[in-house]
């Protein structure tokens, strides 16, 4: 089984553009994220795969491994499907380009799903962390993920899921951690298939492969990830790299 990790990255970032080239420690994030990745050792390939000429000349002159997108693309899911369309391989890990701390026990949790699903029986894996603080699970910007007893995901929502109406029922809230592994032809068919309503309310590109008949594997972990997504998590993660 060939596994290799993509890692998306845009320039143009809504909330923080030019983010994946800020200096972390020395080096641009996007290259600290490269970096962190082939250092797990767990995959047979990685790429940067983008849009922006300055990030491919940046990963390029430091002797990494990069393609250029051909298309424009609205998601990551999307730029991955274009660049392995014609690579030999089985499973793909996304890997976001603003996450430098790999967390690669969870790294290794995906993978190993996929080396125990003999019968092809998954399509996708995902990461979820327990979540207990109210805040947060009503928060509409944190995706949470309602699974069935074997982990499968039923359905993603930005809405608190399931709704808290007995609250004497035990049930455990989940966050969707948005790092996924896909087999190949899991995500060239989301790249084929129209969004359909469901995604489109929520936003929320995972739903696609759910309302397509697709299996998500979900993975528990209790791992948060550290992000860089405004100037502020930058500083965080300077401080945390110290």
């Amino acid at each position: 089984m060939k596994i290799i990790a993509m890692i998306p990255a845009r320039y143009e970032a809504s909330r923080f553009p030019g983010k994946l080239m800020k200096d972390l420690g020395g080096k641009p994030v996007i290259i600290r994220t490269y970096e962190a990745t082939v250092a797990t050792k767990l995959f047979d390939d990685v790429f940067v795969v983008t849009d922006s000429t300055i990030i491919y000349n940046e990963i390029e002159a430091r002797g990494g491994k990069v393609i250029m997108s051909k298309k424009r693309h609205d998601c990551g899911s999307d730029r991955i499907a274009e660049a392995v369309e014609n690579l030999d391989i089985d499973v793909v890990i996304n890997v976001q380009g603003d996450e430098p701390f790999i967390d690669k026990v969870s790294l290794e949790k995906l993978i190993a799903v996929f080396k125990a699903d003999k019968a092809h029986t998954v399509d996708l894996a995902s990461l979820m962390v327990h979540i207990t603080d109210t805040t947060v699970i009503e928060n509409p910007n944190v995706v949470k993920v309602i699974v069935d007893q074997n982990n499968f995901a039923l359905y993603f929502s930005r809405s608190p899921i399931p709704y808290p109406r007995d609250e004497n029922a035990g049930v455990r809230y989940f966050k969707h951690k948005g790092i996924y592994a896909f087999r190949k032809q899991a995500i060239l068919d989301f790249h084929r298939l129209p969004m359909l309503a469901l995604e489109a309310s929520e936003k929320i590109e995972c739903i696609r492969y759910l309302e397509y008949g697709k299996r998500i594997k979900m993975v528990e972990t209790t791992v948060e990830s550290v992000g860089i997504d405004t100037p502020e998590d930058l500083e965080q993660a300077k401080q945390l790299w110290k």
